[in-house]
């Protein structure tokens, strides 16, 4: 074995330092962020390999995220009907910056609403959080030996690893009370947060983050993502569309030109597809299973995309005797028994349905099924979905769970609907839900194999066709109507 020195007799090894520098330029303050990321990261790689090679490891070797900062000292005076891209108050604000090149489109936007609205520039340098050698591989990569033999001393003797304490979700949360003398977040998340859900995207979906688009869709049925990719065939198929490629998991893409790679190769916990259009303009689509857990999960780390609106389309129980199997339900208010996010946002936190969500899916809806006005009604029920942890519900004491929903006055009950609201609230993510009932437990109609294939045959395509038609009516919305004020705190960040 090699003599090792001790940890503290390692010198620590990063690139030149450079000093700040300040851009009233969005283009070129971007090219500044990916100029730095670049170096850091190709640092780390660089030496990783030469260790993992043989070379003696004879320091520490760190290099740091980039940073963006902004100072004013007065208010902005700016559109009041924007909700993003300024800052709230006088003072300094600054964040760590990750894969800018996955990031280039939001990140200009971001940069340039705050120069414009604030009239000052802002400084581009190097934050003092450094870069987990395990974010700075390259996509895909992977280390076939085992790194603690080869390297005779343990990883993070050598090079920093991820820390959970610079991994949580304090911002969004709102946890976070800075003092004016010091640096505000100027983003929603710190760079290594965005780092670690972009690792478990890959790893949950099985498909590059870099493919997602900024409409998603999630579903907790298999047959869904079936029709999803029919639909998808169809639009390749259609010159007009828009549409430029499919994406499914293992990253196989499928174009009007042919196919590359290799189909059915990887079986990932949440299988997603992903139909291209330029700018991430298309739709993303993932089945999340089944549970609130799931749900929480997946959205947890979409989140950190950006993405411009979520949609949930599923089954659920339906609650009223007058409702009939394959009636939508257009979820307006959400009674939360899921429990998954109580410790980030307190139950008694209202999750208000959104005004241009719900009128993009109610007019899909009359589209699609050549509904119109009144006559929609007699399909599609508007009211309160209820979302519980217990799958088997039907079989404990009724007395409680039902009263409940009934003073609720809930119509519908599924397992995600409201995690994936509740958590579009807390990221500040638009979000939608528009259910189908599969089942009716209260009034004996409970969903048996053979009625749940008639049922499915004939009323996934139609719903997943809604679905789809309201993310195209999304997309045609301005981004700042989309985001609507009522996702945002008092003391909210200036990027999305």
């Amino acid at each position: 074995m090699q003599n090792r020195r001790p940890l503290s007799e390692l010198a620590v090894v990063s690139p030149p330092d450079e000093p700040e520098v300040s851009f009233r330029d969005a283009d070129a303050a971007y090219d500044e962020l990916k100029r730095r990321y670049d170096i850091a990261t190709e640092f780390l790689r660089g030496h990783f390999a030469r260790v993992m090679g043989g070379a003696a490891a004879k320091s520490r070797y760190r290099a740091f995220y980039p940073s963006i900062s902004l100072s004013t000292g007065s208010f902005a005076a700016i559109d009041s009907r924007l909700s993003f891209g300024h800052v709230v108050e006088p003072g300094l604000y600054g964040a760590t910056i990750t894969r800018p090149d996955l990031f280039e489109g939001y990140l200009k936007q971001q940069i340039g609403l705050l120069i414009q609205n604030h009239g000052v520039p802002v400084r581009i340098g190097s934050s003092d959080t450094a870069i987990p050698l395990h974010f700075a591989m390259e996509e895909g990569a992977h280390v076939e030996v085992s790194i603690s033999e080869t390297l005779h001393r343990p990883l993070r003797d050598i090079f920093d690893v991820p820390d959970l304490n610079a991994t949580d979700d304090h911002i969004v949360n709102g946890q976070q009370r800075v003092p004016a003398s010091e640096i505000r977040p100027l983003a929603p998340f710190t760079a290594q947060r965005v780092d670690y859900s972009l690792a478990r995207l890959a790893h949950y979906t099985a498909t590059s983050p870099a493919h997602f688009q900024n409409h998603v869709l999630f579903t907790n049925y298999q047959f869904y993502m079936d029709e999803f990719v029919a639909f998808a065939k169809e639009a390749l198929a259609d010159p007009n569309s828009g549409y430029e490629a499919l994406i499914e998991p293992g990253n196989v893409i499928t174009t009007r030109d042919g196919t590359t790679g290799t189909a059915g190769l990887v079986n990932p916990q949440m299988p997603t597809w992903h139909l291209v259009r330029p700018n991430h303009s298309g739709i993303t689509m993932t089945n999340i299973g089944v549970g609130p857990s799931n749900a929480k999960t997946i959205t947890d780390h979409i989140a950190v995309l950006r993405p411009h609106v979520w949609l949930m389309l599923g089954h659920c129980a339906g609650l009223r005797n007058s409702q009939s199997l394959g009636d939508y339900v257009l979820a307006h208010a959400y009674m939360r028994e899921d429990h998954v996010l109580d410790d980030d946002l307190p139950i008694w936190v209202p999750i208000p349905a959104l005004a241009e969500v719900q009128q993009a899916l109610e007019g899909a809806v009359g589209e699609i099924t050549g509904g119109t006005g009144f006559e929609v009604k007699r399909i599609m029920r508007t009211g309160t979905v209820a979302t519980i942890d217990n799958r088997n519900w039907e079989l404990r004491d009724q007395s409680g769970p039902v009263q409940r929903l009934s003073q609720a006055r809930a119509i519908a009950l599924d397992m995600e609907s409201a995690t994936i609201a509740a958590n579009g609230f807390r990221f500040r993510v638009p979000y939608g839900t528009l259910l189908c009932v599969s089942d009716k437990p209260l009034h004996g109609e409970l969903k048996l194999p053979g009625m749940a294939t008639s049922f499915y045959k004939r009323q996934v395509a139609q719903h997943l066709r809604i679905g789809v038609r309201a993310m195209e009516k999304l997309r045609e919305m301005p981004l700042e109507k989309l985001h609507s004020r009522k996702l945002r705190s008092f003391d909210e960040t200036a990027f999305l």
